[in-house]
């Protein structure tokens, strides 16, 4: 185990399987993490979401929700055909032409069972994988939740790979938040929201958000996400604040508060680093929490072999991040925490800067004001 507390939770949750809809384990992870601490509260609602509370020095001030979700893409058993094959249902976006002879691990009552994949079936009109046929070492109970053979969470020269990042290093950093602020809490009332079946089209935090049971339509949230890394967002560069998606763009004033503190943060600390743009290289929760109402914006890292396809070599790798961005984000993630009770909607700063500088020019605008105005001076 790593002895950082915070890289410790990044490898064990990052080691835990899981797939869309069989997000078990992970739930047991939350419930012993939030068990350790003793100001934490853990509710669900009915479609299994979770949701972890540290309540704020300020009782009644609105709450912070950090949302990550618990799955992956991977397999779930649906039958045995013989002793020896198996088949399998597959959730969440991986093309097929990846998937074929590729080694998977299935995880059942704590044992590791390993299988080849022999045949793929592929969905009409996307091309990801649908279901496969599998050659598999001993029988396999249906329900049972199976994963890309790419090992668990380490860290190799500045890189943390495992068969998933994403989004169990989202919910490693929130968690690393939480771990980091439960003895101390900040003003805020803090939550972590962690859904389930993600990778299906956004099951659980369309669950969350049609008839809210978890979330208050005061709080203020922030979509965690690793993103497919782009050419002008690199790895290494730190934490990016994620403006939009390819679906849509977020909050704005939330997104200009989010940078507010990591310009902050990079000012009184020479080490961090910080991105902002939109990550075009899927759709993420935010966009959803936006479409129903909800205050929401986006923080997330860039993801090398995006759900576990290395482009290059057009094969299944594990996916990876950098140690680095991650723990800039656990950073920037306090940071929002403890000053998120000095938020106002609305762009309230910017709004004050730019009347600022309007007061200071205005008088430039009337010709009469000043001889060395723009108009007199021929400069306009």
């Amino acid at each position: 185990m790593n002895p950082n507390p915070s890289l410790a939770i990044l490898q064990g949750l990052c080691s835990i399987p899981t797939a869309p809809f069989v997000e078990g384990r992970v739930v047991a992870f939350v419930e012993e993490f939030v068990r350790q601490r003793k100001r934490l509260r853990l509710s669900r609602d009915i479609h299994g979401n979770l949701l972890i509370e540290l309540p704020g020095r300020k009782k009644a001030s609105p709450r912070w929700v950090f949302t990550a979700h618990m799955d992956h893409p991977g397999l779930v058993a649906r039958r045995m055909i013989d002793r020896r094959t198996l088949e399998a249902d597959f959730y969440g976006w991986v093309l097929a032409s990846y998937a074929k002879r590729e080694k998977v691990l299935f995880f059942h009552e704590g044992t590791e069972i390993p299988g080849v994949i022999t045949h793929v079936t592929p969905e009409k009109n996307t091309g990801r994988i649908q279901a496969v046929r599998l050659r598999i070492a001993s029988p396999v109970p249906a329900g049972t939740p199976g994963m890309w053979d790419q090992g668990a969470g380490r860290i190799r020269k500045g890189k943390f790979l495992c068969r998933v990042c994403d989004d169990l290093a989202g919910a490693a950093g929130a968690l690393a938040m939480l771990d980091r602020l439960h003895r101390n809490p900040p003003a805020a009332n803090l939550a972590v929201l962690l859904t389930r079946a993600e990778e299906e089209g956004f099951v659980g935090a369309l669950a969350a958000s049609i008839k809210p049971k978890l979330l208050r339509k005061t709080d203020r949230i922030i979509a965690i996400e690793n993103s497919a890394v782009q050419p002008y967002a690199p790895q290494g560069k730190g934490p990016i604040i994620r403006l939009g998606d390819k679906t849509s763009i977020f909050n704005s004033s939330l997104s200009y508060f989010l940078t507010e503190q990591a310009a902050a943060l990079a000012k009184e600390n020479k080490s961090f680093k910080f991105q902002r743009t939109v990550m075009p290289g899927g759709t993420c929760e935010a966009t959803v929490y936006d479409v129903f109402g909800f205050h929401a914006g986006s923080i997330c890292v860039a993801l090398a072999n995006y759900h576990n396809m290395d482009k290059e070599k057009k094969r299944i790798a594990p996916e990876f991040i950098d140690v680095a961005d991650w723990r800039n984000m656990v950073e920037l993630f306090i940071a929002i925490a403890k000053t998120g009770h000095t938020y106002a909607p609305g762009h309230k700063s910017l709004k004050a800067r730019l009347l600022k500088r309007f007061e200071s020019r205005k008088h430039l605008l009337n010709p009469q004001s000043s001889a060395r105005s723009p108009v007199s001076s021929g400069m306009y």
